[in-house]
This record gives structure tokens, sequence and C-alpha cells, in this order.
């Protein structure tokens, strides 16, 4: 079995430690050692030298749409395109992304099902490409939130037969809209949709069939149905209150901030989005900043995720998501954490996420030092090296 040893630079292990002068050995698709670089003083193998640089874990982003590729219109470039160009849209994204240090996605809402196979094929090593989890389709009410192209269901029970379908459909996780939000014309961010028993019913049916749940949850009302039912994650939190707050950190529910979604609108807002969606981020846009630095400063436990398809959020510039938390006051170590660790344990990737013997060989061999630089790790010409499964990545 070949092996490689990863020395002469430091170890960031995805729990908060940072392991000066550290060496990672590597056997077949696993990491076999974390030592001290004096133990493998006598190793005649592989070596790739880390000298100046950090290898971090592979980083997990848990909020993608990998059907869009960050158009000004995502939903409308496309509509009328072939379905298979939207496949290879869903491939090609997804392998910027593992070129860029994303070794998981968790795709929050495709279409028709199209990045099902993408998945089936990266997850099998049939292609090369992070790992993927995919949702399926988007459960919303009618008029909802997403409803042009996820499945419409009103009353408990069509919200248990939208369930059913994903699941039957392949689904790793049953994505469930609380609330309105930014990109869908003449909805309020901050109106709850689905009602508590609607949520609880939806959410009851995946976790009786060993599925995760994610709610896109904006507003107070929303987001506390969703926490009040037993969701896996809330989905941005914009509008979050300590009653949201106290609930979450209760039942150890995840926030998946996705701060790059709105920052991105903003950023480009002149460059052909539509007036409503620019209006409603800009009045979200400090709100949003808050609900995420008051989940933090409570301890509550945030996993990376970006939205990345959305709006000039574009796939292998996920990481930037790092910064951004980073600049609401999140510690670099925690931020990087919050990308390897806790956004793999939200994935139920149970050996992935850490550098640590055991765990897959999936890391990131970055310049310099992100605890010192969250840059380092955030920026992507300070990557040198994408490893997944052992195996260096490379794409023409």
């Amino acid at each position: 079995m070949t092996t490689t040893l990863y020395s002469g630079g430091h170890v960031f292990d995805g729990t908060g430690t940072l392991l000066e002068n550290h060496a990672v050995l590597v056997e077949g698709d696993s990491i076999a050692d974390v030592a001290p670089a004096e133990k493998f003083t006598d190793y005649q193998g592989n070596r790739v030298d880390t000298s100046g640089g950090t290898v971090i874990p592979g980083m997990a982003d848990c909020h993608v749409h990998l059907v869009y590729k960050g158009e000004a219109d995502p939903r409308g470039s496309i509509e009328g395109v072939n379905p298979g160009e939207i496949t290879l849209r869903v491939l090609e994204n997804a392998q910027t992304s593992l070129k860029s240090g994303i070794t998981a996605v968790r795709d929050c809402g495709g279409r028709e099902y199209l990045e099902f196979p993408v998945r089936d094929a990266c997850n099998s090593g049939r292609f090369f490409g992070p790992n993927i989890m995919a949702s399926g389709k988007m459960i919303c009410m009618t008029g909802g939130h997403g409803n042009k192209n996820g499945r419409v269901a009103d009353g408990c029970d069509e919200v248990v037969k939208a369930v059913r379908e994903q699941i039957h459909a392949g689904s790793d996780l049953i994505k469930i809209m609380a609330t309105g939000g930014v990109m869908t014309p003449g909805v309020n961010p901050e109106d709850a949709h689905y009602s508590a028993d609607e949520m609880r019913v939806g959410v009851a049916e995946a976790r009786r069939f060993h599925k995760t749940s994610a709610s896109h949850a904006q507003g107070a009302e929303g987001i506390m149905n969703a926490v009040l039912a037993g969701i896996t994650s809330i989905e941005h939190g914009i509008f979050m209150d300590q009653q949201c707050l106290d609930a979450m950190m209760e039942r150890g529910t995840y926030l998946v901030p996705t701060l790059s979604a709105v920052m991105n609108i903003l950023n480009n807002a002149d460059k052909g989005i539509a007036d409503y969606v620019v209006e409603k981020s800009r009045r979200v846009y400090e709100r949003h900043r808050e609900s995420f630095t008051m989940y933090y400063k409570a301890g509550g436990r945030i996993a990376m995720g970006t939205d990345a398809g959305t709006p000039f959020n574009l796939h292998g510039e996920n990481a930037m998501e790092l910064a951004y938390m980073v600049d609401c006051g999140m510690t670099t170590a925690d931020a990087l954490s919050s990308a390897t660790s806790v956004a793999h344990s939200l994935m139920q990737y149970a050996d992935r996420g850490q550098v640590k013997a055991g765990f897959k060989a999936d890391m990131v061999i970055v310049n310099g030092n992100p605890v010192d630089n969250i840059l380092m790790a955030a920026a992507k010409e300070n990557h040198r090296l994408v490893v997944k499964n052992g195996k260096q990545v490379a794409f023409p």
C-alpha cells in the first residue's frame, strides 16, 4: 500500500489545536499517524514538503446548490436548459469546489434530482469529486420560498407525502422551508410559512427513516417552529431571537449561517441582480451578522455553509466564508473547526474532518499559519495542495 509523509510544517487537527512541526503519514486513503516530525527521520517513502505551511483537514460546505453557477438570476439560468447540460454543471461545480479545498458538500436543493447521479459517481469514486450529500427537492408551501423548483406541499398529510417522495428518490437529508426568503419575489423573510404542526410532521417523518433535516429559516417564528420540531440544522437563522437561541442551545441544533450569500449579493448589486433581491439583502445584512455573533458567543454549534450558487456566490470561493465568520468575531481556530470537524459532524461523516490517525486522508496544505491569518485557508490562492482519500487532486 502506498504511503506518503507530509512533513516540514504545522498541522491543524480540525478541533482547534495547532500542532507545530508535526508530520502526517498517509497510508492508502487514510491517515496512519500524526506525530512530531522527528519520529519519521528514517522514513524512506514518498514525501511532501510542507515547510512554511500547515496541513488542515479538507473543508466541508454544508449548504450549496450545485445546479447553479452564481449567476445574477440563478433560477432563470437553468430554465429550459437541457437536463444533460445541468448535470454536467453539477459535476463541474463539485469538482471546482474540490480543487479549492472543499472535500465535502451538502446540496440543499437541486433540480429534478439531476444532482443525484453526480453525487453517486463522486461518492463511489467513479469520478473524482467531493463527498456529496443531497436533499433533492426543497419542500415548501404554495407560493413559498423556492416554490418554482421545490416540492409544493400544503397541510400535514401532504408534507409527510413530500418527505416520503424525497426519501424514495434517494435523498440523503430532508430540506424544509420554514420561512420566506430573499431570492423569492413577493415573500417576506420574516414570515413563517409552514405551521408548527407541518414542520413537526415533516421532521418526524425524516427522522423515522433515519434522515437528518435542514430548514431554510430566517424569521424568528419559523426558526422556532423548526427547532421545536427537532430540525437538525437551521440554515441562515437571520432573525434569531433569544427564545430561538435558547431552544437551539437546549437541543444542540446546528446553525449554518451562509454569510457569503448576502455578502456577494450586496458586493455585486449593480450587476443585474433583481431589485427585490438587493433590497431584501440590504434589509437583513446587519441582522444576519448579529444572529451569527449571538449564537457563536452562546457557544452554539456552527457549521460552515455558503449557499454557493446564489448570485455571484461562486463554487470554488466557498472557503471565503471563513473570513466572513472571523470578521463577525469568531476566532480563526473556531472558524477552521466550523469548516472541518463541526461541518463533517453535521454531515455525519464520522471519519472525516480531522487530521487524526484512522480518519480518511482529506487534507489541504496551505501557506503560512491559518490560525494567525485566516486568509491562508480562506483564499484559494494560498492553497498549495488538496488531498482527497489520500490522492492528490489534479484536474486539467
